[in-house]
């Protein structure tokens, strides 16, 4: 039964906070005709708030329990900072906003996992979210999909379809955020996606280790190296990339001690810029490898998240792919930071709806199933 808040309003709100830990994206969006983004806005983590994070996404931490509650709160009071800039910029008050979808900040993803069943954990705290706002939250987006034999992500190519789906023609849609996932949305109407592997969770966590920096301006340290091809070769031979869908992943598997592995075994006296040369590589090879064997015929591919911002990987991404046209998603109307964070929205729309949020096509579950569980104003 569609929940009371959406017969009341057309806008929503979608909060997305990767992978790459570097902040929150929010769009407010006016589903009324289509999708229609009216505001954006970011809000970057501080770096003890981003150390934490990464922190309680390696096992083995002392007091854990204690210090996700307190990460989860710090979190979503940077939501609620997110959320207020976009009212204030729209001058619309909290009342008119059917729903907040905050997907939370993934820190362990395990699914079908020592139990068969699996789980996959964000930390986030929706009361306090809804109690700061004034707006109804949905947020645990992912785990009815998993309870359900899923993989519980990724869950945007259903929104990929209904944004960039064109009948008769295959269109391909890459989201780079700390994670790559590939949606391939057939020309028939049918869809598939899955996590592709890493995106830019590696080739952030080099570059601020040697240079300080949150992420490398538009590849230019990368592009100033040269790729290690031993390197290279290794990384490729990770068993998760010849995995066939569905399947998922994330920072469990591609972390900063598996590539200490793959360095002191490939690349022990490597020169920094030529380990993020290989890294970028190591990205655009792996899309590169899902599109040609998963693409159906497409020539054309649509880019977002941070990684269509980075000019380098773009261009390796295109000379990896010289059949397949590689743009942007902006040429579709929709930014590349805009897109993920626009999904939650259109999920929470979703769950307030009674409709259904996954694709058992692209995570694997028993079947369609309602996404997400709903805080009140």
């Amino acid at each position: 039964m569609p929940h009371a808040n959406a017969a009341q309003s057309h806008l929503y709100i979608g909060l997305m906070s990767g992978t790459s830990l570097d902040g929150v994206d929010g769009v407010l969006v006016n589903f009324e005709q289509g999708t229609r983004v009216l505001q954006h806005a970011s809000c970057g983590f501080d770096a003890a708030l981003r150390a934490e994070l990464l922190a309680l996404n390696t096992a083995g931490g002392q007091d854990e329990l204690h210090r996700a509650a307190l990460a989860a709160n710090a979190l979503v009071r940077h939501y609620a900072q997110v959320v207020r800039q976009l009212l204030s910029a729209a001058r619309i008050r909290p009342d008119q906003v059917a729903a907040i979808g905050a997907h939370g900040q993934t820190v362990r993803h395990r699914p079908q996992m020592f139990d068969g069943t699996g789980y996959t954990l964000q930390l986030n705290a929706p009361a306090l979210l809804a109690e700061l706002c004034g707006i109804t939250v949905v947020a645990d987006l992912r785990s009815r999909d998993i309870a359900a034999g899923g993989q519980g992500a990724p869950l945007v190519p259903a929104f990929h379809q209904s944004l960039f789906g064109q009948e008769g023609r295959s269109t391909l849609v890459l989201n780079i955020g700390g994670i790559a996932n590939l949606s391939v949305l057939g020309a028939d109407g049918s869809v598939l996606g899955f996590d592709s592997g890493p995106g830019n969770a590696l080739m952030d966590g080099w570059c601020l280790q040697h240079t300080g920096r949150a992420y490398d301006d538009g590849g230019q340290w990368a592009a100033s190296g040269r790729p290690l091809p031993g390197l290279l070769t290794a990384m490729l031979a990770e068993p998760y990339l010849a995995q066939q869908p569905p399947k998922s992943t994330g920072r469990d598997l591609f972390h900063a001690d598996w590539l200490a592995r793959h360095l002191l075994h490939h690349a022990a006296q490597a020169a920094p810029a030529d380990v993020q040369a290989t890294l970028t590589e190591f990205t655009a090879a792996s899309c590169a490898d899902a599109v040609r064997h998963f693409g159906r015929g497409s020539d054309q591919l649509l880019v977002c998240g941070g990684g269509a911002l980075n000019t380098y990987l773009m261009q390796r991404l295109a000379a990896l792919l010289p059949g397949v046209r590689v743009g942007s998603t902006a040429e579709r109307g929709l930014p590349p930071l805009e897109v993920e964070a626009a999904a939650f929205a259109w999920l929470a729309r979703r769950c307030l709806l009674g409709l259904p949020g996954n694709l058992a096509s692209v995570t694997g579950a028993r079947g369609p199933r309602i996404l997400g569980a709903i805080y009140p104003a």
